[in-house]
């Protein structure tokens, strides 16, 4: 394997692990601002993952525009693996 491969992999698996790291912190925002408003994040945000119906999430601090940021598939992705890992 070339130098060049092993750098495109490891900038690769960086950008991957820096993507989700963002993804994880916007979710923690927005489950604090929805905890904040007194609902309950989880169904909150699974219902606008379900539907993208926005109006799922609060406007409250922002987080209904922060979460809309996060494309959906992504977001799936991300959960599926990490419910996956050993």
């Amino acid at each position: 394997m070339s130098e060049f491969e092993i750098k495109e992999q490891n900038a690769a698996f960086s950008s991957e692990a820096e993507s989700e790291e963002e993804l994880r912190q916007t979710i923690k925002t927005v489950y604090s601002a929805l905890s904040e408003k007194g609902y309950n994040p989880i169904n909150q945000i699974v219902g606008y993952i379900l539907s993208e119906d926005p109006t799922y999430i609060t406007n409250y601090k922002g987080a209904r525009s922060i979460m809309r940021k996060i494309d959906r598939d992504e977001l799936l992705a991300s959960l599926l693996r990490k419910y996956l890992e050993d």
